[in-house]
């Protein structure tokens, strides 16, 4: 949607309170899950939007990008007041995703790909991945892998252009792999926040212009967005704070929940279609 007209705007104001309260609440309860590990919710937001607020294809895939620049920002102030913001790790990240992103989203606007292979590979990788961090014992040894730079942000650029694709934050993909090579969620969290909230500024933009030389609905669904985004705005914060809480084994099993989770979403949407 271009938002330059009036008449734009009182679209916006015409959506209906339950259908604001539900956009708000479903981001806020997402966020405070999974801002603890690095995760903005925007996976898990996806068949949401999809089913129940009934955003389409493929403007849900901006739309859960623009969710992810108006939630994290909340998460992220949080971790700067702590001083856990900052350092080398998002920097190697986002030399990646940037570039990636920009590239998922050519992928797919002119090419529109389908997400059933996407969501097989992503459940292969994620669901051992989560299994592994839940299941092993709080006394079992973990021996850190001295990631090199260039995987890292090899690593952040094949994130980069599944979240051009599919909207996602990549937080879901980043937070389990990295704290799977060893690295704290303390350390892991921040990071994927970070890269995740400046890859979505670069996809909201990058699908804004191609919006103006595209037919169909590609500009995001500003309203969703945004009543989503200000829910995930305070559960961000929320979220944030609670790591200080939980201890590092509390916050590893979270996450692996979550990738185990969202790997059993991925294989039971592929089986359906």
């Amino acid at each position: 949607m271009d938002l330059t007209s009036e008449d734009d705007w009182a679209r916006i104001c015409a959506v209906s309170v339950p259908v604001a309260l539900f956009a708000f609440g479903a981001g806020l309860l997402v966020a405070v899950l999974t801002a603890p590990v690095g995760v903005s919710g925007a996976v898990f937001l996806l068949p949401i939007q999809l089913d129940l607020l009934r955003v389409p294809s493929p403007a849900v895939t901006p739309t859960n990008l623009l969710f992810n620049v108006v939630a994290t920002p909340g998460a992220l102030l949080r971790y700067k007041r702590t001083g856990r913001l900052g350092g080398t790790l998002p920097r190697l990240l986002l030399a990646g995703t940037l570039p990636g992103v920009v590239l998922g989203t050519l992928v797919r606007v002119y090419l529109a790909p389908g997400d059933r292979i996407f969501r097989l590979l992503a459940a292969g990788v994620l669901l051992p991945l989560g299994l592994w961090l839940c299941l092993r014992r709080p006394d079992q040894p973990v021996h850190p892998r001295d990631l090199r730079t260039s995987t890292i942000t090899g690593l952040g650029f094949v994130v980069g252009i599944v979240g051009g694709i599919y909207g996602i934050g990549g937080g879901s993909l980043l937070g389990p792999i990295l704290v799977g090579s060893g690295m704290p969620v303390a350390v892991v969290a921040p990071a994927a926040l970070t890269a995740t909230f400046l890859t979505s500024v670069a996809g909201v933009v990058t699908y804004g212009l191609l919006s103006l030389s595209t037919t169909g609905p590609v500009s995001p669904d500003w309203e969703i967005g945004v009543l989503c985004g200000l829910g995930g705005l305070i559960g961000g914060y929320l979220g944030a704070r609670l790591q200080l809480r939980v201890p590092e084994t509390g916050l590893r099993i979270l996450l692996g929940a979550l990738a185990i989770g969202l790997a059993i979403t991925y294989i039971t949407q592929a089986a359906s279609r």
